[in-house]
């Protein structure tokens, strides 16, 4: 454990950190595989609201730095090429 005053403090926010950006981290894989589960599932209406979920929890992601900005363009790239596959099937 750290003796200066300032180390100890880093320390406890950095733990606070780390938990929040776990739990951030965590909710947006369960959007993206939501959304996934809709699309395979061929659920068109469900697919479009969970895939616009996960979009909006990718981009908050990017802009607290979660995730970099090519990572989360690619992920919802591949989901909204999947919704489009099934609005043309549909």
């Amino acid at each position: 454990m750290p003796n200066i005053k300032s180390a100890i403090k880093r320390v406890k926010t950095n733990d606070k950190r780390r938990a929040l950006n776990a739990s951030q981290k965590s909710a947006l894989r369960t959007a993206v595989k939501a959304a996934d589960s809709a699309l395979a599932h061929n659920e068109v209406e469900a697919a479009k609201a969970a895939v616009q979920a996960a979009s909006q929890k990718l981009d908050k992601a990017v802009s607290k730095g979660l995730v970099h900005k090519n990572a989360a363009s690619r992920k919802k790239s591949r989901l909204a090429k999947k919704l489009n596959a099934l609005n043309a099937q549909a």
